[in-house]
């Protein structure tokens, strides 16, 4: 599961990407600084491993994961060949879900590529670009199906929803906005259309701004614009100072909070941004636990216990017998697993158990 940081050149990607997974990617003051994407890993924060790891001081603490992709910056006319434009897309297409990281911040130093900041243009400038790709796309398989209709009457019904989304899209509307039936759903699944990826928009401020509102950077202009082109398309929209947050990541971090507490911040927009990123590709987390290893596994939302338990190893999907599952929260309310069983609240689940966020797991297998 990836997630890519997408935005104009000079915005931010890039020292982002950094500070998310310390990969030590180039960035500079200049466009197309990035040209192949730098791909990294980014640990998700879980404070349930701090507790469970209270509980059983073991040797190991391993948090879940998410790989992050920083792909070039987009340039106006992308869709014709611009700028690193048919790279750029083709690395978008490989990634479940976007970061679109937005300049909010005003420096004469830093070169912006349209010569001014202007969130609502430089988003429509990249949203754009994805929708006349996408237009492209669509056009290509309205023409094969109109061909092989003949022979086929069978996808008449995918033709009639192609050509609707194509008028979505020659409106200037994302796919992601588009109505659309769990059957369509399928459809689209099979097309892999850019604009139907699930959106992040990152405002990414200066320091100055953060020290100016402080909590209450919400109320800034250009954060207000760009929430409000959120909440048209159903997308998350969260403020972040990409600058502040490579500071902070070189502190020690006992300093860390102090230096945020002085800017009138009360934590980074760090852990929010991969939290919300993790949740974003419909991600949730069980946990083992025990003296080797407290863990984290990540699973898609709506995982049944044996695929969950062949993230850990496939003999125990093979062999899987029962789960024992204890929510974390009654397990903590306990004290211990002996005590949670005392109260009869370890319970056994079998091959059809969905599992939860937060489920605390002991999987029984035989092989």
């Amino acid at each position: 599961m990836k997630l890519g940081i997408v935005g104009l050149p000079n915005v931010g990607k890039s020292t982002l990407f950094n500070v998310l997974t310390s990969a030590g990617a180039q960035s500079a003051n200049y466009a197309f600084c990035t040209i192949e994407p730098n791909i990294g890993v980014a640990a998700v924060p879980d404070q349930r491993l701090t507790a469970l790891a209270e509980l059983y001081h073991p040797l190991k603490v391993t948090p879940a994961v998410i790989d992050f992709v920083d792909i070039a910056g987009l340039v106006r006319g992308a869709s014709k060949g611009e700028g690193l434009g048919n790279k750029f897309l083709s690395h978008i297409r490989e990634v479940d879900a976007v970061l679109h990281v937005v300049r909010c911040f005003e420096d004469a130093d830093i070169i912006h590529v349209e010569g001014s900041v202007d969130p609502a243009r430089d988003i429509e400038t990249i949203n754009l670009e994805l929708i006349f790709s996408d237009l492209e796309l669509l056009e290509r398989r309205l023409e094969r199906g109109a061909k092989a209709l003949k022979g086929d009457k069978s996808i008449a019904a995918e033709l009639e929803f192609c050509g609707r989304l194509r008028a979505h899209l020659e409106d200037g509307q994302p796919v992601r906005t588009f109505p659309h039936t769990e059957v369509e759903e399928e459809i689209l699944q099979n097309i892999a259309l850019l604009t139907a990826k699930p959106v992040i928009y990152v405002c990414n401020f200066c320091e100055s701004d953060f020290g100016a509102f402080g909590h209450g950077i919400e109320e800034h202009k250009n954060y207000i614009t760009v929430a409000e082109i959120a909440a048209r398309e159903g997308a998350e929209v969260l403020p972040i100072c990409a600058e502040l947050e490579a500071q902070v990541a070189e502190l020690p971090p006992e300093e860390r909070g102090e230096f945020l507490s002085e800017l009138g911040v009360e934590s980074g927009g760090l852990d929010q941004l991969v939290q919300k990123s993790y949740a974003l590709l419909g991600l949730i987390s069980y946990l083992t636990a025990g003296q080797p290893e407290v863990r984290a596994w990540t699973i898609r939302r709506g995982t049944k216990a044996p695929q969950a338990a062949g993230k850990i190893h496939s003999d125990f999907e093979r062999g899987f017998i029962r789960a024992e599952v204890i929510a974390f929260a009654d397990l903590i309310a306990c004290g211990s697993l002996p005590a949670a069983k005392e109260k009869g609240l370890v319970r056994s689940e079998g091959k059809e158990y969905v599992m939860l966020d937060g489920d605390v797991v002991l999987f029984r297998f035989n092989v």
